[in-house]
């Protein structure tokens, strides 16, 4: 049993929390506000704080940095009815072990509770749940790496990060350098693929002046003004063979030379990679060294595409939905579950930056305060599991059965709704305005059992 401080100004929510903890064995402390939550803090040795941002007195905030001032390793968990990405990620900045927005599934409270106290005294929090440098994600998968970009980021190895284009390569490599020691140095970006390859070794190396047609001054490297920071190396598998060469004597010797110059230039930076590619394969296929490919690949961080951790494309579009309903100046406050059924099934072969220009684009369009499913746009053909459309019908000279045809496609319909829900009968009846013993009438009547999950009420 633990003692868990409750803050939050809804007499309805303190009530809901302090029935669920006592459920679940918990002795419960409540308080209206921070102010008096910070007191009761003071008063009593609890385990876990779950507090709301927006309070009076004393906001959530406010709330959770006092505590931590006092016990840095004790879980505190945001909830708030009003989630932005600023808050989130000063709430995350600040220490929070978690991130949640209201009204939130009670499976899920429970779980991040549970997690929380199994955390062991004076263990730094584990990764959060929720957002983490600016990668949104709660599953297992996304958990894993936020594990990892932990453990890695102090050190000085070389990271290599694979995942197909749109998964954030990019972010989780900023993480690993907000993490270690170089924090505060350099972060410098480069993409391979998008640098000719006759300018690729000035643009990483620098040149003198003089040193080609059109060299008129001298020109520092991004390697040279990453010094002491970090080299995000985006696309490594377009690099050339000529610069791959290059690069390895700077990742062996630390030192290089400008274009045009004799002289060597020292250099100590850190070393992140990222590619859409295989490069194991690219190394058999004998267009990627090998030697290069191991002192990149120390550590290898593999980043899931969206499909496979679909359990984060809700809190994904939140996160975006809020984001974008700022820059906008949209008053854009929801996402119909509708519309985030049809978000669930999509395959996104795009990822999560596909995600985010569907959103941003719905939040652009939208003329209401909640995205509606037709203000999504998905390429169709890209879908998984739904039917490409319904046939439709032509009256011809010939006449045609039209009880059967109707039947027909009401066959189709429902067929396409327990696709769209996963077999879920309640869900796919919301869709269609029907009672739930309307829905399974009508999957009996078609025979449609194998579409479905379970024929229990």
């Amino acid at each position: 049993m633990a003692k868990i401080l409750v803050a939050d100004d809804e007499l309805s929510m303190r009530q809901f929390l302090e029935i669920l903890l006592k459920k679940e064995g918990h002795d419960v402390l409540c308080a209206p506000d921070g102010q008096e939550a910070l007191s009761r803090f003071q008063d009593n040795p609890v385990d876990l704080v779950i507090t709301d941002i927006k309070m009076p007195r004393m906001d959530g905030l406010d709330l959770l940095r006092k505590v931590k001032e006092r016990r840095p390793n004790l879980p505190v968990i945001m909830v708030t009815a009003y989630a932005s990405p600023e808050d989130a990620i000063s709430a995350m900045k600040s220490g929070a072990y978690d991130y949640l927005t209201k009204p939130f599934k009670l499976e899920e409270i429970k779980s991040v509770i549970r997690n929380a106290l199994e955390q062991t005294p004076g263990q730094e929090a584990a990764a959060p749940v929720g957002i983490f440098c600016n990668i949104v994600g709660h599953s297992s998968k996304m958990v894993q790496i936020y594990n990892l970009v932990r453990q890695v980021g102090p050190t000085k190895t070389n990271v290599l990060i694979s995942g197909e284009s749109g998964t954030g390569k990019e972010l989780a490599a900023r993480a690993i350098h907000q993490h270690s020691p170089r924090g505060g140095k350099p972060f410098v970006t480069i993409n391979c693929s998008a640098i000719p390859e006759n300018l690729m070794e000035s643009e990483l190396f620098g040149h003198v002046k003089g040193a080609f047609t059109g060299a008129v001054a001298n020109k520092k490297g991004l390697f040279e003004i990453a010094h002491e920071g970090t080299v995000f190396l985006d696309e490594i598998g377009d690099l050339s063979p000529l610069i791959q060469v290059k690069l390895l004597r700077v990742i062996q010797e630390r030192e290089f030379m400008r274009v045009g110059e004799t002289q060597t230039v020292s250099v100590d930076v850190r070393i992140i990679s990222a590619t859409n590619k295989n490069l194991e394969q690219e190394v058999i296929s004998g267009k990627f060294r090998e030697d290069l490919f191991y002192r990149l690949n120390v550590v290898h961080l593999h980043l899931p595409p969206l499909r496979e951790r679909r359990e984060d494309i809700p809190l994904l579009a939140q996160f975006f939905l809020e984001k974008y309903s700022k820059e906008l100046e949209k008053n854009v406050r929801s996402i119909s579950s509708y519309a985030l059924d049809t978000l669930m099934t999509y395959n996104f072969p795009g990822n999560v930056r596909e995600l985010e220009n569907i959103i941003e684009r719905s939040v652009a369009l939208e003329g209401s305060n909640i995205i509606l499913p037709e203000s999504l746009v998905l390429s169709e053909h890209k879908r998984e599991g739904v039917p490409k459309g319904l046939p439709s019908m032509q009256l011809t000279p010939a006449g045609l059965d039209l009880e059967k045809e109707i039947d027909q496609l009401e066959k189709e319909i429902i067929q396409q709704a327990l696709q769209l829900s996963n077999g879920v009968i309640k869900k796919a009846a919301e869709l269609l305005r029907l009672s739930f013993r309307s829905m399974r009438w009508k999957i009996q009547k078609h025979g449609l059992k194998e579409f479905v999950q379970e024929m229990k009420e």
